[in-house]
């Protein structure tokens, strides 16, 4: 199985979400490519946010590795699912659909909520996307593990 989460710049959201799920792949040994990107080239090539990066480490998580990419509608055929943290991201990934099959993979990270941006906050912004994204990635496991994905 191969998962990419998706955010707006790829240097918060959707690295910590894919650091956190390679790091819990990994512990739980299952055969899962993991990988992320946003849906603007604002940040390409740049490592994430050192806010998110150093929130990360504090807690087990190394996210410094990651380069932020743009999402392409090549991704629908390299990943099997497309986790997007919000509805602009959503409505931006749906635009790149070429069929209904492409449609089917994504889906918001939180079941119709939104993971908030934490880019223009302060630490509590980036605690609280980290509790909630170590959460969600948590029922991805259990829902990998019992082959409801």
């Amino acid at each position: 199985m191969k998962i990419l989460m998706v955010c707006l710049g790829n240097i918060c959201r959707s690295p910590l979400a894919d650091g956190l799920l390679r790091r819990k792949v990994a512990e739980n040994n299952l055969d899962v490519t993991v990988d992320s990107a946003g849906t603007s080239g604002y940040h390409t090539g740049e490592g994430p946010d050192k806010r998110m990066t150093q929130t990360a480490s504090l807690r087990g998580t190394d996210i410094g590795f990651l380069r932020a990419r743009q999402f392409s509608s090549a991704d629908f055929d390299l990943f099997d699912l497309i986790y997007v943290m919000d509805r602009s991201n959503l409505e931006n990934v749906l635009k790149l659909a070429r069929n209904e099959k492409d449609k089917q993979k994504v889906k918001l990270m939180l079941d119709e909520a939104e993971v908030p941006d934490p880019y223009f906050g302060g630490q509590d912004g980036f605690d609280h996307v980290y509790d909630l994204l170590d959460s969600a990635t948590d029922t991805i496991i259990d829902k990998i593990k019992n082959k409801q994905l």
